[in-house]
């Protein structure tokens, strides 16, 4: 289960306002990446909080407005499917990164990333966190906060286009998805480098 123990070892260093930082959709066929970043306070308890892979989307849902609550400062955003097309999906997660780290009301001084790339542009020292979503907690937090907020943009796509069941699949590659694809073909939503393999 994820701990404050990444957190704790960057106050030791001297930083005050460590932000997790996590992303939700870079697998998914169509859609915009979407990342977070979450301040928590220390020894913050939010039971149950865990990688947001771990999670049923019940509980997601759950914990949601409780992270919102207890935390210092969060941020949640956004980069366009545009974006991924421009510059690949690696650069476009950055972006929504730091996009995320960027919007927090109240400036965190460090960061801890998911993964094991450091995200090009940030402003902040941090460090990267491999598995990050299941070892702390903020990441965790923000894992929760990405994968909610993605989701909930899926169930808006999926009012304008209901014949691909975004709702359902919420992007990714399943066999229903790629079938839908192939029978209406792709929507201005869908990543097209994403389907070229798909659609030969």
């Amino acid at each position: 289960m994820p701990d404050f123990s990444f957190e704790n070892a960057a106050r030791d260093k001297g930083f005050s306002l460590v932000c997790g930082v996590d992303e939700a959709g870079r697998g998914p066929l169509m859609g915009p990446v979407c990342a977070a970043a979450v301040i928590l306070p220390e020894n913050c308890e939010i039971a149950g909080l865990n990688d947001s892979k771990k999670l049923s989307e019940k509980k997601r849902e759950a914990l949601f407005p409780e992270i919102i609550e207890k935390a210092v400062s969060y941020s949640v955003a956004f980069a366009s499917v545009e974006e991924i097309e421009q510059y690949n999906i690696l650069e476009a997660t950055f972006i929504a990164m730091n996009r995320a780290i960027d919007g927090l009301n109240i400036p965190a001084d460090y960061a801890l990333i998911d993964g094991n790339r450091v995200p090009k542009g940030i402003k902040i020292p941090c460090e990267t966190v491999v598995k990050g979503d299941s070892k702390s907690m903020s990441v965790a937090a923000a894992s929760v906060l990405a994968k909610v907020s993605r989701d909930r943009l899926m169930e808006e796509y999926d009012k304008q286009y209901p014949q691909y069941n975004f709702c359902g699949h919420k992007g990714y590659g399943t066999a229903e998805h790629i079938a839908l694809i192939k029978q209406y073909g792709p929507c201005p939503l869908h990543r097209q480098s994403f389907l070229k393999n798909i659609l030969k």
